[in-house]
């Protein structure tokens, strides 16, 4: 392997990691609220508003069910508009992140729902403030969002490998512009030994993690 090759191997996975990283800590800002309030806004919870609760669970399964690559490309101007320019790693972040944040809301509602039903009414009863509760459900949800954490980190990466191939850069992109473009079968392989060794080690880290902040 040639010296500039490796040397471009060592810049994508760095592109990649900062894809993902940064994507995935925006999906976390913009989808933990997200994911409460689905959760807090049920018939039987904290703030029953069940009309809301219905329409706002009906736009979250829409982007969800967007394919990444068509959200990537039907954004584009919002890309532009935010960063200045639609390709570029930078500029995949917008599309990751918007991707990210109702699959990494509808799971931290799922990791609420596994509760003990009367935590909350524990709670209350105790003197806690109906704004104080859900930061006690987050702390007994802790091990669970570990984990949520960690799969979303793991789809980001799937999908920063798909934005290379639209000008993303990163690993994806060097795995087409090398593996596939130039026929380097060697390339390709050596990418995806990359993705999987970092797949590996993110599943690693919430793991132990998880286990770690788990009190039961």
């Amino acid at each position: 392997m040639s010296t500039n090759l490796l040397f471009e191997l060592l810049i994508s996975t760095g592109e990649t990691l900062y894809m993902v990283l940064v994507s995935g800590l925006l999906a976390m800002l913009f989808g933990l609220p997200l994911g409460i309030l689905l959760f807090s806004t049920r018939r039987t919870n904290l703030l029953p508003m069940p009309l809301f609760n219905k329409s706002l669970s009906i736009l979250v399964n829409m982007a969800r069910s967007i394919p990444f690559i068509i959200l990537m490309l039907a954004i584009i101007p919002v890309t532009r508009f935010l960063v200045g320019t639609s390709i570029g790693t930078t500029a995949a972040i917008v599309p990751l992140s918007l991707a990210a944040m109702p699959f990494f809301a509808r799971m931290i509602e799922n990791n609420l729902n596994q509760l003990p039903s009367g935590l909350i009414e524990t709670g209350l009863a105790m003197g806690a403030s109906i704004w104080q509760i859900p930061i006690i459900l987050l702390t007994e949800a802790l091990p669970g969002m570990v984990g949520t954490l960690t799969t979303t980190f793991i789809t980001l990466m799937g999908y920063s490998a798909m934005a290379g191939a639209v000008g993303g850069g990163g690993l994806g992109d060097l795995a087409i512009r090398y593996g596939y473009q130039r026929f380097d079968a060697a390339v390709m392989i050596i990418t995806i030994a990359i993705l999987i060794v970092l797949v590996q080690g993110i599943q690693h880290l919430g793991d132990y993690w998880a286990k770690r902040l788990n009190h039961h």
